[in-house]
């Protein structure tokens, strides 16, 4: 496949992506009300627990994250559960009752009548998350759904939808709903009649403070703010298709020479980062369509090497140590995050240029200390000074890189 092939191919994966993103502001209604309820089960100590399979599994913890470590200085910690965390209970309940009921069986033993259910399915079909509810359902559980295509038959209080049949897709519409949900649970949860400016939130939802609502009832004005955020979020991501579609382009092209060759990627990051890596390790490993494997590993899923280094030597080389460990010349590294100063995730790339390993990074603003590294292939950064924007981008990025790389190793295999 020729360059200009490739760029044309990038050109269309950005462009598939707008209006199944852009359907989730015609829901907006749902998403607010969705938020308020959340915010009352939470005010009611109940719990938030997710779950997924493939990249929901991902997400499932990236939502924890997001609830336990807000990304806003200031604002509460409100208790979010993965349920796809514990390998050792997933393997046991699936090898004793099959996979179907991992997902129940964990619903059963830990939720109680004020928590939240939160399924994550690609295409609405997923029977253990869609047990899962059900089980969240009969316990008195609030129940919300993340679904993809036409919906599906998951069973849910509250359901939002992207339509599309595309995996990836709608794993990034989700990741954008999801965020949505965080940042307006908070709106509902600090002052649920009348939002006050407090803690961070009302830089990202202005229309919501400092008198903006006119008097409009805080529901409504919540769901007007989702649809103009959901605008932002589609207009941020034309924008870098635009402007980094090229360099996506250069970066793929040479991965697949490097796949070719033998090639395994390495991907890490922190926090939702560290999710974002999981996701790119599975997109390459696990590809959607029946696509062409390419070999993958992640180095945040370890947990025992991760505290036992950080615990041993420092955190600052959990990701050095593992690249040293499994890197070989002509591997990749890819590394994500938002701020791109994270000084483990650093010393990993620097360790992986030391080897003769293809690098790539990702980041938010200008790059931060990423782009100082003269080691450094290949750099993307969102140009926002929003976590959540920046890790919509960047999912969208890894997404296409995937795309691309995969149509550039197909044609190189021929």
């Amino acid at each position: 496949m020729t360059t200009h092939a490739l760029e044309e191919l990038v050109a269309r994966a950005f462009a598939r992506r707008t209006v199944p993103v852009s359907h989730l502001a015609s829901q907006a209604d749902v998403l607010a009300v969705a938020c308020r309820d959340m915010a009352g089960r939470f005010a009611r100590e109940g719990r938030l627990l997710v779950f997924g399979n493939g990249g929901g599994s991902t997400d499932a913890q990236h939502v924890a994250v997001e609830f336990v470590h807000p990304v806003i200085v200031g604002k509460r910690a409100l208790p979010a559960l993965s349920l796809v965390s514990d390998a050792a209970t997933l393997m046991g309940v699936a090898s004793r009752a099959g996979l179907d009921e991992v997902y129940a069986h964990q619903v059963q033993v830990l939720g109680r009548a004020n928590d939240i259910a939160l399924g994550i399915s690609v295409d609405g079909h997923c029977v253990n998350v869609q047990s899962g509810l059900r089980a969240a359902r009969r316990a008195g559980m609030l129940t919300v759904a993340l679904v993809g295509g036409v919906g599906g038959e998951l069973e849910a209080d509250h359901t939002i939808v992207v339509p599309s049949p595309d995996p990836l897709v709608v794993k990034e519409g989700h990741v954008t709903a999801y965020h949505l949900l965080w940042e307006l649970v908070h709106v509902f949860f600090d002052s649920p009649d009348a939002p006050k400016a407090s803690g961070g939130v009302e830089s990202l939802y202005p229309f919501l403070y400092g008198g903006g609502t006119d008097g409009v009832p805080v529901l409504e004005a919540a769901a007007e703010s989702v649809r103009q955020k959901v605008d932002e979020i589609v207009a941020l991501r034309e924008q870098v298709g635009r402007e980094q579609g090229a360099a996506l382009v250069r970066c793929a092209v040479q991965l697949a020479e490097a796949f070719a060759a033998g090639a395994t990627l390495l991907a890490f990051g922190n926090g939702g980062s560290s999710t974002d890596a999981q996701d790119a390790v599975h997109t390459f490993l696990d590809p959607p369509f029946l696509g062409r494997p390419l070999p993958a590993l992640g180095l945040t899923n370890d947990v025992a090497v991760l505290t036992a280094l950080s615990n041993d030597v420092s955190f600052d080389v959990v990701f050095s140590r593992q690249v040293k460990a499994f890197g070989r010349h002509g591997d990749i590294a890819l590394a994500l995050s938002t701020s791109g100063g994270s000084a483990n995730v650093l010393a990993a790339l620097e360790a992986a240029a030391r080897l003769g390993m293809v690098t790539v990074g990702m980041a938010g603003y200008e790059g931060g200390r990423m782009a100082e590294l003269s080691e450094l292939e290949h750099l993307f950064a969102v140009p926002s000074s929003s976590v959540h924007r920046i890790q919509e981008i960047q999912t969208t990025l890894y997404h296409v890189l995937w795309e691309a790389t995969h149509q550039a190793v197909l044609q190189t295999a021929t």
